[in-house]
């Protein structure tokens, strides 16, 4: 029986665990900072469910399909969105809700794209382009405290299907054109101009290609330059990028697309979209890519307590550093519990024998210098509340 894990899935444990566990608790944080409330939905769904309205979209088309004993057709949910139709049902508006959940694509895997993943999303039902600007300051902000730079390049559904009407594209092509544009970053020009003469569209690629004053002409335009007055309210700056459509069909007012130099694909993405036919906007955040960028300190120093046939003071002592949040493990092997430190990359060791216990003091070890001193209780947790002068800390 093989114990490897399904391509496309992982497990994670230890450092990389512990990243993980802090990139959320960063989310999280800001994600209350700016008034969401938490929500919980179930992995699978009726598959009728799933598919919605959307079924020509690629992320649709790679969900993972299931039947329960009562032969029911059933399916993972692929993202977070959807469940919003029946959450914000009844809810007074707007609504805001966070919800950080696993999702599933039935899709070719590769080093950045995972058949299983974490994704993190803010929602506001009922939402105007003041909130989608609040949405985006609240984006930047994220990404300021996890170390990652990034550019958020901005565009606008209405203002992609105004251009195309104008164009004379029919509308039964547009959300088929509208994926070809997105690409313009992704394949060779020549090869998205073949894509679009199905649809007698391959002369529009030059439109999209226009410097921004060329787009003032257009009526939706002026909810660019809106939201790029909010965002300089924020004191954060947007990119306008005219062909920027994303791969959902959903979208019906303003997309988001967050890049960085580090890594070529997205790394956040959203926009403005109806729930129930109410106006709402949204970002979501993957976690495996946030993993792999985040230039985050460590949230806790951890230490190991040390018992030489002490246990009850061993215990007394963890406890009372527990209550100040401290995070403390207890051993009472010395060889292998320094070991254990290291391995866990522990910061401090604190040793309790018949020793420390007579000169009522406690031998506390830095395990990143070797230094050792004694000091009294009250002394050492003086000297584990400094702050760290570790890089990593």
């Amino acid at each position: 029986m093989s114990t490897e894990t399904v391509k496309g899935f992982s497990d994670y444990a230890g450092e990389e665990a512990e990243k993980r566990e802090r990139i959320k608790e960063i989310l999280t944080k800001n994600f209350r900072l700016y008034g969401f409330k938490p929500a919980e939905t179930p992995v699978i769904e009726y598959e009728e469910f799933v598919k919605g309205e959307n079924q020509q979209d690629e992320a649709v088309s790679d969900i993972f399909r299931l039947q329960d004993k009562g032969k029911r057709n059933l399916a993972l949910r692929y993202e977070l969105t959807f469940q919003l139709k029946r959450l914000a049902k009844n809810r007074k508006l707007p609504y805001r809700r966070y919800q950080i959940g696993e999702v599933f694509r039935d899709e070719p895997v590769s080093s950045n794209r995972f058949r299983q993943f974490t994704q993190c999303d803010v929602d506001i039902v009922g939402s105007s382009l003041k909130d989608e600007a609040e949405v985006l300051a609240l984006t930047n902000k994220v990404f300021r405290e996890l170390g990652i730079g990034i550019v958020i390049n901005i565009n606008n559904r209405k203002l992609m299907n105004e251009i195309l009407e104008e164009k004379g594209i029919s509308e039964k092509d547009r959300n088929n054109v509208i994926k070809e544009i997105d690409k313009i970053d992704k394949l060779p020009e020549a090869e998205i101009k073949e894509n679009l003469k199905k649809y007698k569209a391959e002369s529009i690629l030059a439109v999209f290609k226009k410097p921004k004053p060329y787009f003032k002409r257009y009526e939706a335009y002026s909810e660019i330059l809106e939201l790029e007055r909010y965002c300089k309210i924020y004191s954060m700056k947007i990119n306008f990028q005219p062909s920027l459509a994303r791969g959902l069909s959903y979208y019906s007012g303003s997309v988001f697309e967050v890049k960085t130099s580090w890594m070529k694909e997205t790394i956040a993405g959203g926009g403005s979209y109806l729930v129930n036919g109410i106006q709402s906007t949204g970002i979501s955040f993957g976690i495996e890519r946030l993993s792999q960028l985040a230039r985050i300190k460590s949230g806790n120093k951890e230490i190991l307590v040390i018992s030489i046939n002490q246990d009850k003071k061993a215990i007394q002592l963890a406890e009372k550093l527990r209550k100040q949040g401290k995070a403390v493990a207890i051993f009472d092997k010395i060889s292998k519990a320094l070991g254990y430190a290291n391995s866990c990359k522990i910061h401090y060791v604190i040793f309790i024998g018949e020793e420390e216990v007579k000169k009522k003091k406690l031998k506390l070890r830095d395990m990143k210098t070797g230094k050792e001193i004694m000091l009294s209780e009250k002394g050492l947790i003086e000297e584990l509340d400094k702050p760290s002068k570790r890089k990593s800390e």
